[in-house]
């Protein structure tokens, strides 16, 4: 049986290690574009309170910070991971800065966009803490909205856990 294809991408976490995506196979992950100096950057909260309640039923969620929503993550990887720590108590892994829409798209967001399109159809992530929820098997559930708060798509993470 093949494994499903976002298991085969490989992302630079907010260390800078290279990490294969198939270390969160069998895990329900909620996947976000992250940003420090957006209107939703207080989303941070909700999303680490989700996932101290329900990283120990397996759920893992994955922050990717993005600069291409009007330069609202400006900083370099090691203040990132400052503010996400000092701000909100992030403990939940962090990832390197890329790009979510245009040519320089990282894959794992080409995939995301392809498999889950946002209103009419559209494959452009439209804002900073979109999020994608990818079930167990790794097959792409669900995009949400920068609108959609943590706490309003618990229920659905629970159905997948």
């Amino acid at each position: 049986m093949r494994s499903a294809p976002i298991y085969d991408i490989k992302v630079s976490d907010i260390g800078g290690q290279i990490r294969p995506m198939a270390e969160y196979a069998g895990k329900v992950l909620l996947i976000v574009n992250t940003a420090s100096k957006c209107g939703f950057t207080p989303q941070f909260g909700g999303l680490q309170k989700l996932y101290d309640e329900l990283a120990p039923r397996g759920l893992e969620i994955l922050g990717f910070p993005c600069n291409q929503f009007m330069n609202q993550d400006p900083g370099d990887e090691k203040q990132i991971s400052e503010f996400c720590s000092l701000n909100y108590g992030v403990s939940f892994p962090m990832f390197a800065k890329l790009q979510v829409n245009g040519p320089e798209t990282h894959s794992l967001f080409d995939l995301l966009k392809s498999e889950a399109p946002g209103m009419m159809g559209s494959k452009k992530v439209k804002w900073n803490f979109t999020k994608f929820l990818v079930g167990r098997d790794g097959q792409v559930i669900r995009r949400y909205a920068p609108t959609a708060s943590p706490e309003s798509i618990r229920d659905d993470i629970l159905e997948l856990l």
